[in-house]
């Protein structure tokens, strides 16, 4: 489910689409059908410590797993954190990740 591969991310960011909302950036590009959803995540060192960059990504991989089946179809994603992550709650961090996904119309209507 995680993207790892340094082409799995450079094809996301020449092919897929972008946007940027609250404290993260979501790069993504639909999916084959019947497939999977896949997740990368990028955290800078000018975040912080490794402490502080590796709970950026366990929040923004935990959002990602909480609403991974509200998606509409599969996508493979990137998510970029920005220096506004820092010190937010978990509830914030969802909050800019559903936001994100909202404008970039790719959660299933309620």
């Amino acid at each position: 489910m995680r993207l790892k591969q340094r082409r799995d991310f450079t094809e996301l960011k020449q092919q897929g689409q972008r946007l940027a909302a609250g404290c993260l950036i979501a790069n993504w590009k639909t999916a084959p059908a019947g497939s999977g959803s896949r997740l990368g995540v990028i955290t800078s060192r000018k975040l912080g410590s490794a402490v502080t960059r590796s709970r950026a990504r366990r929040l923004l991989r935990e959002a990602f797993r909480l609403h991974q089946h509200d998606l509409r179809q599969p996508v493979t994603m990137v998510l970029v954190a920005r220096s506004s992550i820092l010190g937010k709650p978990r509830a914030d961090v969802e909050r800019d990740f559903l936001s994100a996904l909202r404008k970039a119309r790719l959660l299933n209507d309620p």
